[in-house]
């Protein structure tokens, strides 16, 4: 059975190359759905609609929950809505960009 902490985990290596933080840390993880069968969804965001790293984000994950013991498919939704603000980063996150 696929533990949503490791899907969690997986998501922590999707890095934004600009601001130097993982996604789930900036709060563009608005959700994660595990099937019985071991299908993942993952919805998230970007800081700005015109972000030139969404297909890399895509990519890393698939990638890195791909990897997860027990995943059979990963699928990913990018969404724009709510739109993504800096109050949803970790307290972490807030320090490190001096929020």
């Amino acid at each position: 059975m696929v533990m949503l902490e490791e899907v969690n985990d997986a998501l922590r290596e999707v890095i934004d190359p600009e601001l130097g933080l993982d996604f789930v840390e900036l709060g563009l993880i608005y959700g994660i759905d595990i099937a019985d069968s071991g299908a993942v969804k993952v919805t998230y965001t970007l800081t700005t609609p015109g972000c030139p790293i969404g297909p890399q984000v895509e990519s890393q994950i698939q990638e890195y929950v791909g990897e997860v013991d027990g995943v059979t498919a990963v699928d990913s939704e990018l969404v724009f809505t709510p739109p993504w603000s800096p109050e949803r980063m970790s307290d972490d996150a807030k320090f490190a960009l001096g929020f």
